[in-house]
């Protein structure tokens, strides 16, 4: 069986480096941490927890700065996203985590307009 690694890309890291700042006086921040965790456990039980995206959806940012070719949304606390991509190398399973985002930055990453 294949070991399962979860490995933070530089915004993913920035993101939670913001998180954890605010986390002391932010009970959203707070809560937005716990869920990153909890969720993460949950992805190395199972690489497919998340919502799959379909490739024809993957934003071209992914593509180019990762040759992305799948990705996975998961929902985190107060609208907030964490979206993933697979890698699979020998003998272990790599989830890189691309983005960390609110709901705004998530609808401008993949051009939902609001109505």
């Amino acid at each position: 069986m294949k070991s399962t690694v979860i490995v933070p890309s530089p915004e993913a890291s920035e993101a939670y480096s913001v998180l954890e700042k605010q986390a002391p006086t932010s009970k959203i921040s707070r809560s937005i941490l716990n869920g990153l965790k909890k969720k993460s456990d949950l992805i190395k039980a199972d690489i497919h927890y998340g919502d799959s995206i379909a490739k024809s959806l993957i934003p071209q940012e992914y593509i180019l700065k990762y040759n992305v070719t799948n990705l996975f949304r998961v929902e985190l606390p107060n609208f907030w996203r964490m979206l993933y991509t697979i890698k699979a190398k020998d003998a272990e399973i790599a989830i890189v985590i691309l983005d960390i985002l609110d709901h705004d930055e998530y609808n401008k990453k993949f051009g939902y307009r609001k109505k």
